[in-house]
C-alpha cells in the first residue's frame, strides 16, 4: 500500500485531474449549448432551492448555511470536476453525521472536520483511490442509504406534527419515546400545512412531473401561512431569516487535540462525500455514456467541501436526483453546474427576504419525499431476492445505521462482505474452479476443441460478432471491468458472445453490472448471446429479475451453439438503417 500512494503521488498523470470543463471548452462553446446549459441550470436550482435549506435544518444547521453550501461547493465541484454533469451541494446522507457532530462538538467542530475531510479527498484524488469505489459493495452501500432515510424521516416527526419538544434526541429509539411522550402536543395545522405540501409534490409528480414539485408546494404553504396568519413554526421565526450575501473565509480554531478528537468524523464525512460522489457520476455515465475522471472528482470534492467549511458552510458531495434532473433538463456541459450555483446565489441576493415565511412543515414534507426516494425501496426489494450472504450484508448495515452508527455500519458491512466473499472462494476452490477475471476473446480448452473439429474458431467469426469472456466470480471487486472491456470494443457488433462457463458465481454487484451490459446492447441494437452459464449464476440472475431469455437475449449450452446461433442472426437481422439513440 505505502508502495503504491509513494508512486502514484511521486509520477501523477495530470489528464486524470483535468476538470472536465476545460475538456468541454476546448472542444468548442457555443449560444446553442449556453442556452441548453442555462435551462438545466435554472431547473436544478429550483429542485436545490427548497432542499438545501431543508437539510440544513435536518441536519442541525440553518437554513443560510445549507444554502450556502449549495452556492460555494456547488459552484466548485462543477467548475473542477471530473463530470460534464455533477450538481454538488448538501445531500441527505450527510444528515445524520452532520447532526450528530453538531451536537457533539458544536459548530465550530463540524467547521473542522469538514476542512480535514476536504483535505483527505484531495489527498485520495492524488493517490488514485478513486478507482477503488468497486470495492464497495451494493449491499453495503443501499443498506446504509436505507438507513439514512429512515432517520431523516425520524427527524421530520417533529416538525411534521408541530410537536412540542424542548429538544429531540438524538438516539433513533430515544427519539420515537419523546415523539410518544408529547404525542398529546400535535398540532392540527402543521398538520395539514405538511399533508397539503405532500399531496402536491406527489400530485405534480404523477400528473406534472416536469413542475418544480418542491418548490411549488412550499410557495403555497408560505402563501397561505403569510396571507391568514397561522400560528406554526418558520423559518423566520425560528432562525431569524437567510442572510443576503456570502459570508467572509476564515479559520476555525486549530489545535492538535481537537484534530484528534474529530479525525473518526472527518473520515466519515470523506468517504460519504467520495462513494457518494461517484455514484452520482457513475449514475451520470449510465445516463448519457459518457465516463467521468474519478480521481479527478475526489480532488474537486476535497476542495469544494474547504471551500465550504470557509465560509460556514456544511459537507458537499454530488447529489444523484439532482444530477439526473441536469441530465434530464437537457444540460450538455458543467456549465449548467455553474450556473446552477449563480442562479441560488441570485436568490440570496434579491428574494433573501421571502424566505422567513416558509413553514417548517411544509420543508418537513420535502424531507420525507427525499427520505422516500433514498430508501430505495425496489433496490432494496431486489436485493433481498440475492444470495443470502448479501442479504445478511444489506440487513446489517441497515440496522447498525439506525441503531448504532453510520461509521460503524458501513465498516461492519464491508468487513462482512469481505469475509463472506472469502468463504465463497474458498468453496470455489474446493471444488477446482479457477479464480481468473473478466478478460476478452481469450481462448478455454472448449474453444481449442472446436478448432481441432474444424468449427468456427474466433478467426472465421465475422466483424459483426464479438466474443467475451469470463472467468473466475463475477463479484463487486471486478464487475465493473465489463464497463472497462465494453469501452474498449468501441463501436458495439450486432452481436455479443458472452462465454460464461467459468463464472462459477455472481453476487449483487455483479448481477447489477451485468443487466447494464445487457441494456447498453440492447440500446445499440445488439443481441447478447450466453454461453454455458452456470447454475448458480443462473439461479442469482433470474432470482433478481435480470435475466430475460427473449429476442435480445438468448441462452445456450456450449459455444458451438452460441456461434451457430450468432451466424443465423446476424443473417436474418438487419442492418440498423441509423444509429441509436444517445445513451
Amino acid at each position: 500500500m505505502n508502495e503504491f500512494l509513494a508512486r502514484s503521488l511521486r509520477r501523477p498523470d495530470w489528464r486524470l485531474f483535468v476538470p472536465k470543463l476545460v475538456t468541454t471548452l476546448r472542444e468548442g462553446y457555443g449560444l446553442s449549448l449556453l442556452r441548453h446549459d442555462a435551462v438545466a441550470g435554472l431547473t436544478v436550482a429550483i429542485v436545490a432551492l427548497p432542499l438545501a435549506m431543508a437539510l440544513a435544518i435536518a441536519s442541525g444547521a440553518t437554513p443560510a448555511q445549507g444554502l450556502v453550501t449549495a452556492v460555494v461547493a456547488g459552484f466548485l465541484i462543477s467548475a473542477l470536476g471530473g463530470s460534464r454533469f455533477q450538481i454538488g451541494g448538501p445531500t441527505g446522507a450527510f444528515v445524520v453525521v452532520v447532526y450528530g457532530v453538531i451536537a457533539r462538538y458544536g459548530y465550530d467542530g463540524l467547521v473542522l472536520a469538514t476542512l480535514m475531510a476536504g483535505l483527505m479527498l484531495i489527498v485520495a484524488g492524488l493517490a488514485r483511490f478513486g478507482t477503488w469505489i468497486k470495492y464497495i459493495p451494493d449491499a453495503v452501500v443501499t443498506g446504509f442509504t436505507a438507513g439514512i432515510a429512515v432517520i431523516i424521516f425520524s427527524s421530520q416527526i417533529k416538525d411534521l406534527f408541530g410537536l412540542d419538544m424542548a429538544e429531540v434526541p438524538a438516539e433513533f429509539l430515544d427519539k420515537w419515546h419523546g415523539f410518544w411522550l408529547v404525542r398529546h402536543t400535535i398540532d392540527l395545522t402543521s398538520v395539514a400545512i405538511a399533508a397539503g405540501a405532500l399531496a402536491i409534490i406527489v400530485g405534480l409528480r404523477r400528473y406534472a412531473p416536469k413542475a418544480p414539485g418542491f418548490l411549488v408546494a412550499v410557495i403555497l404553504a408560505s402563501l397561505i401561512v403569510a396571507l391568514a396568519g397561522l400560528p406554526v413554526d418558520t423559518i423566520g421565526s425560528r432562525f431569524g431569516g437567510i442572510p443576503s450575501s456570502i459570508p467572509m473565509p476564515s479559520l476555525p480554531a486549530v489545535s492538535v487535540d481537537r484534530i484528534v478528537e474529530l479525525m473518526p468524523s472527518a473520515f466519515t464525512i470523506a468517504f460519504l462525500a467520495g462513494v457518494e460522489s461517484l455514484l452520482s457520476a457513475m449514475v451520470a455515465d449510465g445516463m448519457t455514456g459518457r465516463r467521468h475522471r474519478s480521481n479527478g472528482e475526489l480532488v474537486a470534492q476535497g476542495i469544494a467541501n474547504s471551500a465550504s467549511a470557509l465560509v460556514g458552510g456544511l459537507p458537499a458531495t454530488g447529489a444523484i436526483a439532482r444530477t439526473a434532473t441536469n441530465i434530464r433538463s437537457g444540460a450538455r456541459t458543467p456549465v449548467a453546474g455553474i450556473l446552477h450555483a449563480v442562479f441560488l446565489l441570485a436568490f440570496m441576493l434579491v428574494a433573501a427576504p421571502l424566505a422567513s415565511f416558509i413553514p417548517l412543515a411544509s420543508l418537513a414534507a420535502v424531507l420525507v419525499i427525499v427520505a422516500w426516494n433514498m430508501s430505495e425501496i425496489e433496490r432494496f426489494r431486489q436485493l433481498m431476492s440475492a444470495p443470502l450472504g448479501d442479504r445478511l450484508v444489506l440487513l446489517t448495515t441497515f440496522g447498525l445505521t439506525i441503531l448504532v452508527d453510520l461509521t460503524v455500519a458501513i465498516e461492519v458491512g464491508v468487513v462482512l462482505a469481505a469475509v463472506l466473499f472469502m468463504h465463497r472462494m474458498s468453496e470455489v476452490v474446493a471444488i477446482g474452479q479457477p479464480g481468473a477475471t473478466i478478460i476478452e476473446g481469450d481462448e478455454d480448452e472448449d474453444e481449442a476443441e472446436t478448432r481441432r473439429a474444424g468449427g468456427n474458431g474466433l478467426e472465421d467469426l465475422p466483424p459483426e460478432i464479438q466474443v467475451l469472456q469470463m472467468r473466475g466470480p463475477l463479484f463487486f471487486g471486478v464487475a465493473n471491468r465489463l464497463a472497462d472491456v465494453m469501452d474498449r470494443i468501441g463501436t458495439p457488433p450486432r452481436v455479443y458472445i458472452v462465454r460464461m462457463r467459468d463464472v462459477p458465481l455472481i453476487d449483487s454487484s455483479g448481477a447489477a453490472r451485468f443487466r447494464e451490459f445487457i441494456n447498453h446492447a440492447t440500446r445499440h441494437n445488439a443481441t447478447v448471446v450466453v454461453s454455458g452459464l452456470q447454475r448458480m449464476p443462473r439461479r442469482t440472475l433470474i432470482a433478481m429479475h435480470i435475466l430475460h431469455p427473449g429476442d435480445n437475449v438468448h441462452l445456450v449450452s456450449d459455444f458451438t451453439a452460441a456461434v451457430q446461433l450468432a451466424n443465423r442472426l446476424i443473417a436474418r437481422k438487419p442492418i440498423a438503417s441509423k444509429p441509436p439513440a444517445a445513451e
